[in-house]
C-alpha cells in the first residue's frame, strides 16, 4: 500500500486527515484514485443515487465598490461611470420573476457601496420579506456585513448580523472567502479584510443560529499550503458550532471554483478542469463536518459539472437565473433546468429540486414524466 493509499483509505474509513495529509494529496499526481476515495465519503453522507439543485437567481442590487479587488471584473469605483444602484421595485419584479418559475432562493449580492446606509438594508430586507415571505434570501458576503458594521453608526458587527436577520435575511452565502490566509489575500485584494474578519462573520451568525456556506478559489497563485489552511480553518470554524451547542448546522455546504482572469486586473492561467476535479475531491476528503459540496458548473461548463458528481459533489448548486459577477470575468456557462435534469441524469443520479436548507422539494426519478414535462415547460 502507498503513502496516498493510506491516506486515502484513513479518510474512507472515517478518520480524519492532517495538514501533512493535505498536501500529500495535493503532491499526488494520482487524481482518479482521489476522486474515487471523495466519492465513497460523499456516499457516506448521502448513500441514495440522488444529485440535488435548487431554482435560484443572482441579484446583483448595486455594483459600486470601494475594495478594489484585482480579480473582479464587476466592480466600478464610487463615483465613476457605470455604477449602479437598483431600485427596489427592480429587485421585486425581479424576485417575483423568479418565484413564477417555481423558485425559492434569492442570492443577493453586490459591491461593497459606502453610499448605502445600514438603513438599506434592512428596509429592502423587510419590503421583500412584506411581499414575498416564502423566498429564502441566501444574501450578502461577509465583506458586505463588514461595510454594514462601517455604515451602522456604531453597532457590533453581532448586532449587525442579529438586526439583519431579524429584518429577513435567511442565511450567508460563503462569498469573498477566496484564499483564507493572509498571504494570498493582501495581493489580491488588500482592501477586503483578513481571513480572520471572513471568519469572524461566518461564526456570528453560526453563534445566533443562521446557517451559512463556505467556498473556496484556487488559482490565484496560491501554494498548496494556504490551500490545505484554508480548509482546516473552514473545518475548525465548523467544529466550534458541535462544541458551543449552536442551535444550527453551521456551514450546511462547501463551493469551491476556480479563479477567472479574463477581463480582470489579476492576469492568469486558468485552472484545468483536472486541477479542479482534484482539489474538489481534496476538499471533500479534509472537510469531514461539512454535509454538501456545490458542483462548480458556471465557472468550469456543464460537462466538468457533470464529472464533479463522481469526484464528490451531490449537489448541482442553483439554476441561477441571473449571474452577473462571474460571468463578468469571462465565465459564461448558463443551463437551464432541462439540461440540468439531463446531466444529472447521464451522470447515473436521480435529480431533486431543494430548498436550501437542502430539503428535497420534489424528486425526478421517471424521466419523461407528465410532472417533469410540465416542471419544465413552466421553467
Amino acid at each position: 500500500m502507498t503513502a496516498i493509499d493510506a491516506i486515502l483509505a484513513r479518510a474512507v474509513a472515517g478518520e480524519r486527515l492532517t495538514m501533512e495529509d493535505g498536501l500529500a494529496l495535493y503532491a499526488s499526481q494520482e487524481v482518479e484514485k482521489i476522486g474515487q476515495a471523495a466519492n465513497q465519503v460523499m456516499k457516506r453522507w448521502h448513500p441514495e443515487p440522488v444529485t440535488t439543485f435548487v431554482i435560484g437567481r443572482n441579484v446583483n442590487y448595486t455594483n459600486i465598490c470601494d475594495v478594489y479587488c484585482k480579480f473582479c471584473a464587476f466592480y466600478r469605483a464610487p463615483g465613476k461611470e457605470g455604477g449602479y444602484v437598483l431600485e427596489d421595485q427592480v429587485i421585486f419584479d425581479k424576485i417575483q420573476e423568479t418565484i413564477n418559475v417555481g423558485g425559492t432562493e434569492i442570492l443577493m449580492q453586490g459591491g461593497t457601496n459606502p453610499n448605502l446606509p445600514f438603513s438599506y438594508y434592512t428596509n429592502l430586507l423587510r419590503g421583500i420579506k412584506q411581499r414575498f415571505p416564502e423566498i429564502t434570501m441566501h444574501s450578502f458576503s461577509p465583506a458586505e456585513i463588514h461595510k454594514m458594521v462601517e455604515v451602522s453608526d456604531g453597532l457590533t458587527l453581532e448586532q449587525v448580523v442579529r438586526d439583519i436577520h431579524e429584518a429577513g435575511l435567511d442565511s450567508l452565502p460563503g462569498g469573498g472567502a477566496e484564499i483564507l490566509d493572509d498571504r494570498t489575500r493582501k495581493r489580491i485584494s488588500r482592501l477586503k479584510g483578513s481571513w480572520r474578519d471572513w471568519m469572524d462573520v461566518m461564526t456570528t451568525a453560526h453563534r445566533i443560529g443562521m446557517h451559512t456556506t463556505a467556498t473556496m478559489v484556487i488559482g490565484f497563485g496560491e501554494s498548496m499550503e494556504e490551500r490545505v489552511l484554508h480548509l482546516l480553518r473552514i473545518r475548525d470554524a465548523q467544529d466550534l458550532v458541535k462544541e458551543n451547542g449552536w442551535n444550527t448546522p453551521g456551514f450546511l455546504a462547501f463551493i469551491p471554483w476556480t479563479f477567472q482572469p479574463d477581463n480582470t486586473n489579476l492576469k492568469g492561467e486558468k485552472v484545468t478542469p483536472e486541477e479542479y476535479l482534484k482539489n474538489l475531491a481534496i476538499c471533500r476528503l479534509m472537510l469531514d463536518n461539512i454535509p454538501n459540496f456545490q458542483s462548480s458548473w458556471v465557472t468550469m461548463g456543464p460537462e466538468v459539472g457533470k464529472l464533479s458528481l463522481e469526484y464528490g459533489c451531490n449537489d448541482f448548486g442553483s439554476t441561477m437565473i441571473e449571474e452577473n459577477v462571474v460571468s463578468a470575468a469571462g465565465a459564461t456557462h448558463k443551463v437551464n433546468i432541462s439540461l440540468i435534469l439531463k446531466l444529472i441524469r447521464e451522470a447515473g443520479k436521480i435529480p431533486a429540486q431543494r430548498n436550501t436548507k437542502y430539503q428535497i422539494l420534489r424528486s425526478f426519478d421517471q424521466e419523461g414524466s407528465q410532472v417533469e414535462r410540465d416542471f419544465v415547460m413552466q421553467n
